[in-house]
């Protein structure tokens, strides 16, 4: 308040002395209009700064606060989080305030709201021991779902290699379409008729790999995989399952993958209505995936080549014409510009 005297002060010896009020305000670096004001609230007594205080306009009311702790007590437990508790106050019709509201009503008020413990992770299990990281050693398989035909596609495929085996149109996905499926899989690629032989013979139990399954089928927890029919076709061929935990779809990241890159590639596969047309579109898109397709995965080589064992030299001589190539960059730039000397 002394400052504010001062200042007024100087200002009514200044305009006394002819200056306009206006140019001592300029001269002392004072708002005109915060001059004016001083004078007024000293004429009336009031110079000194009031106290801070007061309350906002739209504060809280007592009965939306009591409100609030009466929605903790009820339903606190049961919704157990502040932001859900605004919106309950709302759906009841009690009260309509913001979540960061309630968490402040809670807080002043001591409340915290009882803490639910997270689920216990489950352990993700490992593939078997005699499984070797080669191709047709670890299928994946799943559904994905063509909802303008009506119908969903179940593919199998190599999550080594990344070749897209096969595929199967199934309008109802039972045990009996994954049966199907890997029956026409297993024969493509040559393994059938192992399977048949292998189940026709003896084992020698002299043999390291007399019981050693023909291969890993990897799925998720679907009705189809879990039946009881495909656990006896699975194993009357030799297939050991391996299947991820429930609500860990990430346990499935590979074949997820595929199918997101699938339609990403090929938009076309949602729009189609007519089954037979997708048929189509889908034989000839496992072509391009298989064949032209560069992977990243696998080294950026085609599934195909890394199913047939190509893959390897074809990244050897990558590798190879790279360095070819910067030695005859550096050979072609010397040449061209030879240094100059000093």
């Amino acid at each position: 308040m002394a400052v504010k005297r001062a200042l007024l002060g100087l200002l009514e010896h200044a305009t006394g002395r002819g200056w306009t009020h206006r140019r001592a305000c300029r001269v002392l670096g004072l708002d005109e209009r915060r001059a004016r004001r001083w004078a007024a609230r000293a004429a009336a007594g009031r110079l000194a700064d009031r106290p801070p205080g007061g309350h906002a306009v739209h504060g809280l009311t007592p009965g939306e606060i009591t409100a609030i702790l009466a929605l903790a007590d009820e339903w606190g437990a049961f919704d157990g989080s502040h932001r859900k508790l605004a919106h309950r106050g709302s759906y009841e019709r009690r009260v309509w305030v913001s979540p960061s509201t309630v968490l402040r009503v809670l807080l002043a008020h001591g409340r915290v709201l009882p803490h639910r413990p997270a689920r216990e992770p489950v352990a993700a299990r490992e593939w078997p021991a005699w499984v070797q990281y080669r191709p047709n050693m670890v299928w994946g398989y799943d559904l994905t779902a063509f909802p303008a035909a009506r119908t969903a596609a179940l593919a199998i495929v190599d999550l080594v290699s990344r070749k897209w085996i096969d595929w199967l149109l199934c309008p109802e996905a039972t045990s009996l379409q994954v049966q199907v499926l890997f029956t026409h899989a297993l024969d493509a690629e040559g393994l059938l008729d192992g399977i048949v032989g292998r189940a026709d013979r003896l084992a020698d139990p002299a043999a390291p790999d007399a019981d050693q399954p023909v291969l890993l089928a990897v799925s998720d927890n679907g009705p189809q995989m879990t039946s009881g029919s495909t656990r006896e076709f699975m194993a009357l061929h030799a297939i050991a399952t391996h299947r991820g935990r429930p609500g860990v779809p990430t346990d499935q990241a590979h074949i997820e993958s595929f199918f997101g890159h699938l339609k990403h590639d090929h938009p076309q596969l949602e729009r189609l209505s007519d089954p037979a047309d997708l048929a189509r579109e889908l034989a000839a898109a496992q072509q391009s995936y298989n064949l032209v397709r560069l992977h990243a995965a696998i080294g950026y080589v085609t599934p195909d080549d890394e199913h047939q064992g190509r893959g390897p030299q074809i990244r050897h001589r990558r590798r190879l014409g790279l360095r070819r190539a910067r030695q005859a960059r550096i050979a072609y730039h010397r040449q061209t510009n030879p240094p100059t000397s000093a």
